[in-house]
């Protein structure tokens, strides 16, 4: 089963200033009619979803990501997918740099002078690790709406998997790669995903689509990261640098990688080469051949037309649609006679298993370990749609203050709850809502305290 995405990148909402505000806005509003139409014809009954990798605001800002909020469900509608359906990572302008305090100045330029052995002594430590995330004040409730939840101790921003074929998925694997960025132009060379990140899986049947925001040049742990997209990936997309390009790379006999550069949706300046991007991209399985197939559809604003067509200059001479040799496919079930593999055993999720359970685990010693324990293997119950919905309601559109009146209101919190209310621990009280079969209350709740 083929699922399509809209790819967009560095949308950049809040750099307008003056006529740029009227002239971006147009260029957003025909983004939409185009997609709309390029979905219509390349995947017919709609979108599965949209990619964003990275930089969605300008200067990490909660207005501006309220902005990006409208649009973004003015798009999803546009191409027909659930307005829940966005992956997203994080990039260099989604952090708050009225935020670097003194003290999270000299904790970024240590790391950057002390590499990876630092960044991981920060991270073992609590209150350093908030001083770092106090940055992603604005993106990190709007990605969590998303359910797209930064790991709050530097490990993989986000996790998602979705089936192609039984037995065959590919699984998106979000980076946080702007977790040292800095008010100083941020060096190429100089910034670190760290071991939690960089440090991929690999699993039989299941192909990794890596989305990071910053390319893999730019960081210091660069050339250990590159062997671990290299070995393990098949699909490695980025953002940053506005400068479209693929390239497919032949790691080994039967193992491929596409490395996708995105452009910008919307740069800082539309001349010398640089003009409004977006991809489609369909990922399917070629039971022929057990590849996965990426078609790349980039399409880039005519300035002379003022409208978008069609950009075949930027996919390097390769045809829209690639066939990756794909090495886990191939450890995956195999085909039967039919073409489609039996369904491999799966592992059980870690939201499901005993230790991870709510049974007679005290609610204190729960939300006290979630800050270091993101809920990416959400319970059973949570994963429906209507539930996305409220997730998505209560991060992205409530303020810290309407959120927490929701759950006094619903008598989610003990009465002597005297701790600190971290972002994670809200997800975990919500989701015991939800199993406690209250997930209407909580609907209704949001919604009057949302007006």
């Amino acid at each position: 089963m083929s699922i399509t995405y809209v790819h967009l990148s560095d949308i950049h909402f809040g750099q307008e200033k003056g006529a740029a505000v009227v002239i971006n806005n147009d260029a957003k509003e025909r983004l939409i009619e185009d997609a709309a139409e390029q979905v219509l014809r390349h995947a017919g009954g709609g979108a599965k979803g949209l990619i964003v990798t990275g930089d969605i605001a300008f200067a990490g800002k909660s207005e501006e990501y309220a902005v990006a909020a409208k649009w973004l469900d003015r798009l999803a509608r546009a191409v027909r997918c659930p307005p829940t359906a966005v992956k997203m990572v994080p990039g260099n302008h989604d952090i708050d740099r009225d935020r670097l305090s003194a003290g999270c100045t000299h904790l970024i330029d240590e790391i950057l002078s002390g590499g990876e052995a630092k960044l991981d002594a920060f991270l073992a430590n609590d209150d350093d690790c908030k001083t770092l995330y106090n940055r992603f004040v604005g993106y990190e409730p709007f990605a969590l709406g998303y359910d797209c939840p930064l790991h709050p101790a530097g490990g993989i921003a986000s996790d998602s998997r979705e089936e192609l074929a039984p037995g065959r998925a590919i699984r998106f694997f979000g980076l946080n790669s702007a977790l040292i960025c800095s008010k100083r132009k941020d060096e190429e060379g100089k910034l670190i995903l760290g071991a939690a990140q960089r440090v991929l899986p690999s699993d039989p049947g299941v192909e990794l689509v890596v989305l990071c925001h910053h390319p893999l040049h730019c960081l210091q742990d660069s050339v250990d990261a590159r062997k671990y997209v290299r070995g393990r990936a098949r699909v490695f997309i980025s953002g940053h640098e506005h400068n479209p390009s693929l390239q497919i790379e032949a790691v080994e006999d039967g193992c491929d990688l596409l490395m996708l550069a995105s452009g910008a949706t919307v740069p800082p300046k539309v001349e010398n080469g640089y003009t409004y991007t977006y991809n489609l991209l369909t990922f399917d399985w070629c039971s022929k051949e057990d590849k996965l197939s990426v078609e790349v559809v980039p399409r880039a604003w005519n300035d002379d037309k003022k409208r978008f067509e069609a950009d075949d200059v930027r996919l390097g001479g390769h045809k829209p649609r690639n066939l990756l040799a794909s090495p886990n496919f191939r450890r995956g079930p195999v085909p039967p006679a039919g073409g489609q593999p039996e369904p491999a055993a799966q592992p059980v999720p870690a939201a499901l298993r005993p230790e991870q359970g709510s049974g007679g685990e005290l609610l204190a010693d729960r939300v006290a370990k979630a800050d270091r324990e993101p809920p990416n293997n959400a319970p059973v119950d949570a994963m429906s749609d209507t539930f996305q919905l409220v997730l998505l309601k209560f991060f992205r559109d409530l303020t810290a203050a309407q959120r927490l009146k929701v759950l006094i209101d619903l008598d989610a919190l003990p009465d002597d709850w005297n701790e600190e209310l971290t972002l994670m621990m809200e997800r975990n009280l919500i989701e015991d809502l939800v199993k406690d079969g209250r997930l209407g209350d909580l609907d209704s709740s949001i919604e009057r305290n949302r007006h």
